[in-house]
């Protein structure tokens, strides 16, 4: 009998607890075809506003600040990898170039950057635009503007460059493999 009443009242809190959260929407732009893969970095993005314009600018800046997070965040983890593995005596120095190469390349536009969706929708109730961006960056495009960038930037020395260099040629061939 308390077995019993137990699980009712087991039962009666996971669905409560299970509503709590309200209905799941389906966005635009979900599911794997729009994730990041060993050959593309993608992102999207959304934006709200009683005008479309700034709501697509809104979308459109959402999913470009994704896409620089992703990329910084994957060539980060990857300069931090292969120097804790070299034991290499300028790894900070050589990081710290390489990030910044990183950043700057963000800054400037994004190599092979190709919108690969957008929607719009009005919500008339409320008289307000929601629009979503998808876009992706071929990963071997991107890291070979990388490293054609390494190769003009004056503040990298040559010894810093080969490892630069060495570091977005092992990325290369991990996408190439995947081809």
């Amino acid at each position: 009998m308390k077995a019993t009443i137990i699980i009712l009242f087991g039962a009666f809190v996971a669905i409560g607890c299970a509503s709590s959260f309200g209905k799941k929407v389906k966005e635009p732009f979900t599911g794997a075809t729009y994730e990041s893969n060993s050959r593309f970095w993608r992102a999207s993005g959304k934006g709200q506003s009683s005008q479309d314009n700034i709501a697509r600018g809104k979308a459109d800046i959402d999913a470009k600040a994704q896409l620089a997070g992703q990329i910084n965040t994957t060539m980060k983890q990857v300069t931090d990898q292969y120097l804790g593995q070299t034991e290499n005596a300028e790894a900070a120095d050589v990081a710290d170039k390489f990030q910044s190469l990183v950043r700057q390349v963000m800054n400037t536009d994004m190599a092979d950057l190709r919108k690969i969706g957008e929607k719009k929708y009005l919500d008339e109730k409320k008289n307000e635009y929601t629009v979503f961006i998808a876009y992706e960056i071929k990963k071997n495009a991107m890291l070979r503007f990388m490293k054609k960038q390494a190769k003009t930037d004056q503040k990298i020395d040559e010894r810093q460059r080969a490892v630069i260099e060495k570091i977005i040629d092992e990325e290369l061939a991990k996408t190439e493999e995947d081809n």
